[in-house]
């Protein structure tokens, strides 16, 4: 009996020892399992809104030189990069031929000047003849017949049109001879403007074949200092923004892999309505106009471009991060937790399948996409904050309406758990 009342006693004492220890034991567990936030801090400040894309810097305008004329290269006058002045000879063809062609020219208007001068004398000779064949016709019948009168009357009409044809062979061995001095001067390949020589294709020595097609000698791009142009690709869905950007003369800023720590500037010049379609995707040419006066954007350089669409001041900005994150339901207090349960709600949020929506639908969708929840820490669990956002750049989202006030800490994430002995 002894015994069995002391194993009762150890039981009963043992069973006291753990009630006693299991409300603690059990409070530490919880707190251990309680999740650390991961919470930021909302803050005044401006947000600008950007569109992103990339583009080829250009020169404004690429004079392609040409020749008219063929024939070996003579001389060649200028290099890469060199700066021209508005027809600066570039280039010289060898020009013999061209001479030669000069030569035979004015010889053969010679020739037709002085055929000319035959024709007026025969002509003139023929007109004294008539004369004095009426002239004694006059005196009597018999001494001219009507068949000698026809005769002289004709042959002067004949040499008047001699000599109508004896002029227009001036006029041809001219416009021959002008032929040929524009082929002679062609033989100097000029520059049409001022400017840098970007491109050069030929070599002295070098033979141009300029009868099938016009060979390209140089390009020259002028005011290469003042202004270049930036081709740029704009997604259709952002175009709309480009065009309000444009008309409210926003900067735009680009950098260049070869000047890595410049920031350049320039200004929307030309949204261009020839779209270009590549695999279902549609987009537009925007041309970007910036200065260059220390010549760092060359032709062909690939620009990362910022386009800046629009922009708040004073307002409150809330991190991005907040807004993408999503608590589990048991994490979210009793009243909140009809938001998450049986909803997807980052699909809700950030995706709408616009395919299965009537256009009526779609627009109210996208309106509603500004309408969003952040959380905050409210005691054990997690509270909804409903906000309606704005704009958004790269780390935070304008505060349009809603329960959020500048400083107050939101929710991003959990902190990880440390393991023992941390």
């Amino acid at each position: 009996m002894k015994a069995r009342y002391k194993i009762i006693v150890g039981l009963l004492l043992v069973g006291g020892a753990c009630a006693a220890a299991y409300k603690p034991a059990a409070d530490y567990w919880k707190k251990r399992n309680q999740p650390t936030w991961k919470q930021v801090e909302t803050t005044n400040g401006t947000i600008i809104a950007v569109v992103n894309s990339t583009g080829t810097v250009k020169p404004v305008l690429s004079v392609q030189i040409g020749s008219f004329v063929s024939g070996p290269i003579k001389e060649l006058f200028v290099d890469f990069n060199q700066e021209v002045e508005k027809d600066e000879v570039l280039a010289t063809i060898d020009d013999r031929i061209y001479q030669a062609s000069v030569a035979r020219d004015r010889a053969f208007l010679a020739t037709s000047n002085a055929e000319v001068d035959r024709a007026q004398a025969l002509l003139q000779q023929a007109i004294n003849n008539e004369a004095r064949a009426l002239s004694l016709q006059e005196e009597n019948e018999d001494f001219i017949s009507d068949q000698e009168l026809d005769q002289l009357k004709f042959n002067r009409a004949s040499l008047e049109a001699a000599l109508e044809v004896a002029k227009a062979s001036i006029d041809q061995a001219q416009a021959n001879l002008d032929n040929s001095l524009a082929n002679l001067g062609y033989t100097e390949i000029r520059s049409p403007v001022s400017g840098m020589i970007i491109d050069r294709k030929i070599d002295p020595g070098q033979t141009l074949a300029a009868q099938f097609q016009t060979p390209e000698l140089f390009v020259v791009a002028p005011n290469m200092r003042e202004k270049m142009h930036i081709y740029a690709s704009v997604d259709e869905a952002d175009i709309g923004l480009i065009r309000s950007a444009q008309a409210a003369e926003r900067t735009v800023h680009f950098t260049v892999d070869a000047y890595r720590d410049d920031l350049f500037e320039g200004q929307i010049e030309e949204i261009r309505f020839s779209s270009t379609e590549l695999q279902n995707v549609v987009t537009y040419p925007v041309i970007v106009a910036s200065p260059n006066p220390d010549l760092k954007l060359l032709p062909g350089m690939t620009a990362s471009i910022s386009f800046h669409v629009d922009e708040s001041e004073d307002v409150i900005r809330i991190p991005n991060a907040a807004l993408r994150f999503y608590p589990d339901v048991k994490h979210v207090r009793e009243e909140d937790r009809k938001l998450l349960e049986g909803k997807d709600w980052e699909q809700e949020a950030d995706a709408v399948d616009d395919a299965v929506m009537s256009a009526d639908e779609r627009a109210e969708a996208r309106k509603k996409r500004n309408m969003r929840h952040v959380w905050a820490v409210d005691g054990e669990f997690l509270k909804a904050v409903e906000v309606q956002t704005g704009l958004s750049d790269s780390k935070y989202t304008e505060l349009v309406a809603g329960d959020v006030k500048e400083g107050q800490k939101l929710v991003t994430g959990i902190e990880p758990k440390k393991g023992f002995g941390s």
